[in-house]
């Protein structure tokens, strides 16, 4: 199996590691109930996704 020649140095190391922070997830009102939900998502809260219902609304 092959091995590294040479190290790799710590610059070269921390460039590809910049990429991997984390980031918020981001929230849209719902255009139905207003509530905050991810995008491209059907609302937890009130089931709609584009304007009509897809998830029986919660009691």
């Amino acid at each position: 199996m092959a091995n590294p020649k040479r190290r790799h140095s710590k610059a070269r190391k921390n460039k590809r590691r910049a990429q991997d922070r984390l980031f918020a997830s981001s929230h849209a009102p719902c255009p139905h109930c207003h509530e905050m939900k991810l995008p491209h998502q059907a609302c937890p809260h009130c089931g709609y996704y584009k304007g009509r219902q897809v998830i029986a609304a919660e009691a």
